[in-house]
């Protein structure tokens, strides 16, 4: 799938209708525009098998919702307790360059796949929510939930990957930041992709891009199961009222920091005291 014609950083989910399987969103680093990121959200029937290897990339799996078996060679592992993104914490698959898998659906199953190019051959793991990270960012309406899956710190060669839970009419991603220049330690360049969700699913949330020499700047209306490809500029989300929003973010550079500078404009509202929104956590362990 390529990116939309009038927003070159939006990908567009595919119309399949709900309890059908099939490939929900695919694009690949060919048609993002850059040789990072690949990008693929899967729906499988009950008993439904997919198989397919990791060749020269490591990849990064993640149960959206359901329940479903993974075997790369080492014995199956059952995977997956939450119905949907918004009732519970992940669980998620890391595998190296050079491994074949094969996934059973044991009920019906949604899952993302994230793959970079990569020739690290680390351990191929599961994490379960016993294993991620979380933290409640932010203050007042800038409140938002972050659960750490693959952490800068963690085993892996160049992904890391967060989910981000954005309470209804709440902003997130704010202030504004980027990581697009190699400045480090301030600012790291990574190519970033933001899968989102929202609850109820007819719902929207903004997205806005711009750059700070005033040459780009787009706001876009994103709706669930849209994905964003953040290859420069700052960027930040902002949830609708009534609708809670959630993005996986998944992260790629040569070098394991998420530093990133924030648009000067904003720097003091950091210093901002107000308490965080008590709706978050937006999920809980």
């Amino acid at each position: 799938m390529k990116p939309d014609t009038q927003y070159d950083f939006l990908v567009r989910c595919a119309d399949v209708p709900p309890e059908q399987p099939g490939v929900l969103l695919s694009v690949t680093p060919e048609e993002a525009g850059w040789n990072t990121l690949g990008f693929t959200v899967r729906r499988l029937a009950p008993d439904e098998v997919y198989s397919s290897e990791t060749a020269e990339c490591e990849v990064a799996l993640v149960v959206l919702g359901g329940r479903m078996s993974i075997d790369w060679g080492e014995g199956s592992r059952s995977i997956g307790e939450r119905e949907n993104v918004f009732s519970g914490y992940p669980h998620a698959v890391y595998l190296p360059p050079g491994m074949r898998y094969e996934i059973r659906a044991e009920t019906l199953v949604e899952f993302a796949e994230s793959r970079v190019a990569s020739h690290t051959h680390l351990r191929p793991r599961v994490m379960t929510p016993d294993d991620v990270g979380d933290e409640t960012r932010g203050s007042g309406d800038v409140t938002r939930q972050i659960i750490r899956i693959i952490r800068p710190e963690h085993e892996a060669d160049k992904l890391m990957m967060n989910e981000v839970f954005t309470p209804d009419g709440n902003w997130s991603s704010y202030p504004p930041h980027k990581h697009d220049t190699r400045n480090l330690p301030a600012e790291n360049d990574l190519d970033e992709m933001y899968y989102f969700r929202v609850d109820p699913p007819d719902g929207f949330a903004f997205l806005r891009v711009y750059d700070s020499a005033g040459k780009r700047d787009s706001t876009a209306v994103v709706r669930n199961g849209d994905l964003a490809l953040l290859r420069e500029g700052y960027h930040l989300v902002a949830a609708a009222p009534g609708y809670r929003c959630y993005y996986l973010a998944i992260l790629a550079g040569e070098t394991r920091s998420l530093a990133a500078s924030t648009d000067p404009r904003f720097k003091s509202m950091r210093k901002n005291g107000s308490a965080p929104d008590p709706r978050a956590p937006v999920v809980r362990r």
